[in-house]
C-alpha cells in the first residue's frame, strides 16, 4: 500500500512514518532539504510553483497515484478538500463530517456547554453586544492555525469568518493524544510558545513547544486528569480517531486551582509530537494507523516522570535572506532545512531547532541561543 502524507508541512510526521518502516511520499508547500533526502516528496513551491492553499495541494495530488492518504496542518479546515481525497483513496485520519463539525465554534461551544468543558467565553457574528467591557477580546479566524491573523478586537462588527474570544490570563499549552473514536489517551503536554521575539515571532504566532508542561509533580497530575477528561469528552462527542491535539490555556481561578480552558481542536498530527516521540520513545504514525483501525496504546503519561526537558523552536526570517551554506545544520538539532540559495521573505519560517535541557529554563535559554546563532549565520550585508 503506497501512501500520500500531504499538508502545509510534512517532515516530522515522515521522519516517524519511516521509522516504522512505512511506505509513504510527502507533498508539501516547503520541499524542505532533510525530507526530500528522506522519502520522495514534492513541494508546491519548487515542483509546481504554486502558492500554499488546500486546493493547490489537491490539484497537485492528482498527478500521483496512492491507496491512502494522511493529511496534517491545515487541511482539517477544508473539509471539501479532505472529501475529494477520501473519494480517491483511503483515508486515514478524520473524515469531512468530523472536521464539519470540530471546527465550528457554534457547534464546539455548544459541545463544551453540554460537557462542562471550561472554555473562554466565544461569539459569533451578531452577538458582539455580549462582549463586555469587563474582559479584553481577541478576534480570531474562524478557520485560522498557528495564530495567524489574531489580533485585538476593536469594538467593530465582525463577519462569518471570526469570531470572538475573551481573553485569558494564563499559560499557553497544548496536548495530544490518540483516539479510537469512542476513548482518547493523552501522550503529551506542552507548553507553547507563543510570538517570541527571539524567534522572531510576533503577536500570537505560534513559534514551537517545551515538553513537559513547568509544574510541579502535584499540579501536573491535577492537569493532566483534568485534560485527560476533557479529551475522551471530545472524542467521544466528535467520533474522533487518530493522533490529534487540543490548545488550552492554563489559568489560575479564585481559588487558586490551575484549569485548562479549551481554544481549539486539531484533529490532525501536530507540530509538538516529534517532542513526544523523542522523550517517551513512542512511534507516532504507528500510533496513529493503530487507532484509526481501534487499536489505543497502553501508555499511561503519569508514569512517566522525565528529568530532562524537550524543545522545539521555529525561527522566522528577521529580514529578507538568502541562504548561503547549511552544512552541518542536522548536527546542531536544525530541522526543515532549506536548500542553499534559497530566498527566505522576512517573516517566513527558516527552520526548526530542537534542544534539550535539564530544566525548563534551560531548554528555553538552549533554543534562544540557537535561534541567535542562526539568525547571526544568515543575517549578513
Amino acid at each position: 500500500m503506497k501512501t500520500l502524507i500531504l499538508g502545509l508541512s510534512t517532515r516530522a510526521i515522515a521522519e516517524s512514518a519511516v521509522r516504522c518502516g512505512h511506505k509513504i511520499f510527502t507533498l508539501d508547500y516547503f520541499g524542505d532539504q532533510d525530507q526530500k533526502g528522506l522519502v520522495e516528496n514534492y513541494s508546491l513551491a519548487r515542483d509546481f510553483q504554486q502558492p500554499f492553499s488546500a486546493e493547490n495541494l489537491l490539484r497537485a495530488s492528482e498527478n500521483f497515484d496512492f491507496d491512502s492518504v494522511v493529511y496534517t496542518s491545515n487541511l482539517e479546515n477544508h473539509p471539501e478538500v479532505v472529501e475529494a481525497l477520501s473519494r480517491r483513496a483511503f483515508l486515514s485520519g478524520n473524515g469531512p463530517e468530523v472536521l464539519y463539525k470540530v471546527r465550528d465554534w457554534k457547534i464546539l461551544r455548544g459541545a463544551c456547554l453540554n460537557n462542562s468543558i471550561p472554555h473562554p467565553l466565544t461569539l459569533l457574528a451578531g452577538e458582539e453586544e455580549q462582549a463586555t467591557s469587563e474582559s479584553q477580546w481577541l478576534c480570531k479566524p474562524a478557520y485560522g492555525g498557528g495564530g495567524s491573523g489574531i489580533h485585538p478586537w476593536s469594538g467593530n462588527s465582525i463577519t462569518d469568518s471570526f469570531v470572538l474570544q475573551e481573553k485569558l490570563e494564563g499559560l499557553s499549552a497544548s496536548a495530544a493524544f490518540v483516539a479510537d473514536g469512542t476513548k482518547g489517551v493523552v501522550i503529551g503536554l506542552t507548553r507553547q510558545l507563543i510570538g517570541q521575539d527571539e524567534f522572531g515571532a510576533a503577536g500570537y504566532t505560534w513559534c514551537g513547544n517545551i515538553l513537559p508542561l513547568p509544574l510541579m509533580p502535584d499540579q501536573n497530575l491535577f492537569v493532566l486528569e483534568a485534560v485527560e477528561k476533557m479529551v475522551n469528552c471530545l472524542v467521544r462527542q466528535f467520533n474522533l480517531k487518530g493522533v490529534g491535539g487540543i490548545d488550552f490555556i492554563l489559568s489560575r481561578e479564585p481559588d487558586n486551582s490551575l484549569t485548562p480552558f479549551l481554544l481549539e481542536i486539531n484533529p490532525r498530527y501536530t507540530g509538538a509530537m516529534e517532542l513526544i516521540e523523542w522523550a517517551y520513545g513512542l512511534n507516532i504514525y504507528s500510533l496513529h494507523l493503530n487507532a484509526i483501525n481501534g487499536s489505543l496504546p497502553k501508555f499511561c503519561l503519569s508514569d512517566y516522570s522525565i528529568d530532562t526537558y524537550y524543545g522545539k523552536g521555529i525561527v522566522f526570517a528577521p529580514e529578507f535572506v538568502r541562504i548561503r551554506n547549511t552544512k552541518g545544520w542536522a548536527e546542531q538539532g536544525r530541522h526543515d532545512i532549506p536548500f542553499r540559495g534559497d530566498g527566505i521573505d522576512q517573516g517566513n519560517p527558516v527552520c526548526s531547532i530542537l534542544v534539550k535541557g535539564g530544566t525548563h529554563n534551560d531548554c528555553l535559554e538552549n533554543l534562544f541561543t540557537g535561534a541567535e546563532n542562526l539568525r547571526q549565520e544568515i543575517c549578513y550585508t
